[in-house]
């Protein structure tokens, strides 16, 4: 008896769908993509319990009639290929003929669908990939595809999928990809019987990126022109540096029409900004690429996400080009011209030339500023004893210790202050003031639902945060030891750190919270002479006054003889 078998129809069906169908989003992501396809102008998707209890796609597309409907029910049917040549010039979203089968074969499955001109529809009753039912249905034009009770009959796949409101996130962002990806469309999405969003069509790409984004936000864009090189044309929209975050999830990219992911076209834009970001960080960006199907290969990924480039470079160049003009200051606005006659008329004898050396001065040094103590700091709290120097470039303060030199930097120590504060707060319960007006930010619906999720450990480090509707957080206070001028870049800087920062460990534990919380906070401060004193009372009060909450020293000692030894001088 032979030992390799053909596996069943059904068991391959579920075989795929394990790359394919991942999770609820997975689903809405195919049955979306077979419906713009379709042609369809309107798109309505409804789910219940995340998307595990029912997926419902409804569009007004081309429908299909009782033998396509049967047929595209079986593995690698599909409409969009013919030849193997096809495979090279792919311009549709779907064309593997994977999606419907496999949806199918994990799931309670049904689908409804009529072509314009037929009389009457279809419907298809699938159960874990068995055909129970076909008959006529009358319905409007276009289709509906029903999955109830994902992976029910996968319970090793069902365990794995992660809370409800999650899976509920990870489906909104999925249709906001195609909404980007596809303006002219109507996009409408309903989560237990409750309206999310209504996206109307749009006429331009920059309509739809703006209901998006929010009226704050939308009038930061900065358009990128329409840019053409070696069959690559690029053109979107990107927000100024200052909102460069550490995660990408701010970054849509869209190949013709397609929502990418692709590490070339990040670097490019990365690098399109030059020296106004730092490393690490990644521009807000919105990107419509179009690119002759030929120089790309969209098969290279079970779920279509990523792509390759047979040219990377041209896309690069063309997207260097567009950010390059995009990001260029507009042209200065030159006085209106003055005319020869207007001007006053002087003779020479009433102009008085000053000699050069009165008029050009030689460049003078610029010396640190200098403040000499003839008698020690008078620092409490167990503090060496130290004189005042001076500060340095506007970053150290100086200070003589009775062994050398020693700089002493209040950023760090401030950071060290703040937490300590943040961790003993003695009773277990931290003081916080409320925000005379609360912030409110939007976010990525992902990054939405795992912040409510993790309000009780927000809240104990301070923060209350709440749901303001849509994707809209609401914080509402600070922890009272921090001094905080402009509390709404510091929070959107926070939850970007929080959300984005691969650091181990768990995201939300209260020691990481107030570490990141005590960096964030003292990023502005500055040295100041007459704070130095009080600022060291403060730090010699901490139980590790030597190091910042990241282990940075706060202070550096240089001793007389390292002094010695570093210039070649010696006691006589």
């Amino acid at each position: 008896m032979p030992k390799i078998r053909v596996l069943p129809d059904i068991l391959a069906s579920q075989v795929a769908a394990g790359e394919v169908v991942e999770r609820p989003a997975s689903v809405v992501k195919e049955l979306v993509e077979n419906s713009i396809d379709a042609g369809a102008r309107e798109i309505r998707v409804d789910i219940d319990h995340g998307g595990t209890a029912l997926i419902r796609v409804s569009d007004d597309g081309c429908g299909m009639s009782r033998e396509d409907a049967l047929l595209s029910l079986e593995r690698h049917a599909t409409s969009k290929l013919r030849t193997a040549g096809d495979l090279a010039a792919i311009m549709t979203l779907g064309f593997r003929g994977e999606a419907v089968p496999s949806i199918a074969s994990v799931s309670r499955f049904r689908l409804v669908t009529r072509e314009r001109d037929a009389v009457a529809g279809t419907e298809i009753v699938v159960d874990g990939g068995k055909v129970r039912d076909v008959r006529d249905a009358g319905c409007a034009p276009g289709t509906v595809i029903e999955a109830k009770a994902l992976f029910y009959n996968i319970p090793a796949r069902r365990k794995f999928l992660r809370a409800e409101t999650t899976e509920a996130a990870h489906v909104e962002h999925q249709l906001r990809l195609h909404a980007l990806a596809a303006p002219h469309v109507r996009f409408r999405l309903r989560r237990d019987d409750r309206e999310v969003f209504d996206l109307p069509p749009a006429a331009k790409a920059v309509d739809r990126v703006r209901k998006l984004l929010g009226t704050d936000l939308s009038r930061e864009l900065l358009a990128l022109p329409l840019t053409h090189g070696n069959g690559v044309s690029v053109q979107g929209y990107v927000l100024p540096a200052s909102y460069a975050r550490k995660g990408r999830r701010h970054q849509f990219v869209f190949l013709n029409g397609r929502p990418v992911e692709d590490a070339v076209i990040s670097r490019a834009l990365a690098e399109g900004f030059r020296s106004a970001i730092s490393d690490g960080m990644y521009p807000a960006a919105w990107l419509w690429i179009d690119l002759e199907p030929t120089l790309v290969d969209v098969n290279v990924h079970p779920a279509k996400r990523e792509v390759r480039f047979h040219r990377p470079v041209d896309v690069r160049d063309a997207i260097l080009e567009a950010v390059a003009v995009g990001l260029r200051p507009p042209a200065p606005v030159l006085p209106p011209r003055i005319e020869r006659a207007a001007l006053p008329v002087f003779s020479d004898d009433a102009v008085e030339i000053a000699p050069v050396a009165a008029v050009f001065h030689a460049p003078q040094p610029v010396l640190p500023e200098l403040v000499v103590e003839t008698a020690p700091l008078p620092v409490a709290g167990g503090a060496p004893d130290f004189r005042l120097v001076g500060i340095l470039h506007q970053r150290f303060v100086l200070l003589e210790s009775e062994d050398g030199l020693v700089l002493f930097d209040p950023k760090a120590a401030k950071e060290r202050i703040y937490f300590e504060k943040l961790l003993n707060h003695g009773d277990g319960v931290l003081e916080t003031q409320g925000l005379l007006v609360p912030v409110l930010l939007e976010l990525d619906p992902r990054d939405l639902d795992l912040v409510l999720r993790e309000r009780m450990a927000l809240q104990e480090a301070g923060i209350e945060v709440e749901a303001f509707g849509g994707n809209t957080l609401q914080i509402r206070s600070l922890p009272a030891c921090l001094t905080v001028e402009d509390p709404r870049p510091f929070l959107g800087a926070l939850m970007d750190e929080l959300l984005h920062d691969p650091a181990p460990g768990a995201r939300f534990a209260i020691d990481r919270l107030a570490r990141v919380l005590a960096k964030k906070a003292s990023a502005p401060v500055m040295p100041k002479l007459a704070e130095t004193v009080p600022l060291l009372a403060e730090l010699f009060a901490c139980e590790l006054p030597y190091c910042a909450a990241d282990g940075r020293p706060t202070l550096t000692e240089f001793g007389m003889k390292e002094l010695d030894r570093r210039f070649g001088t010696g006691k006589p």
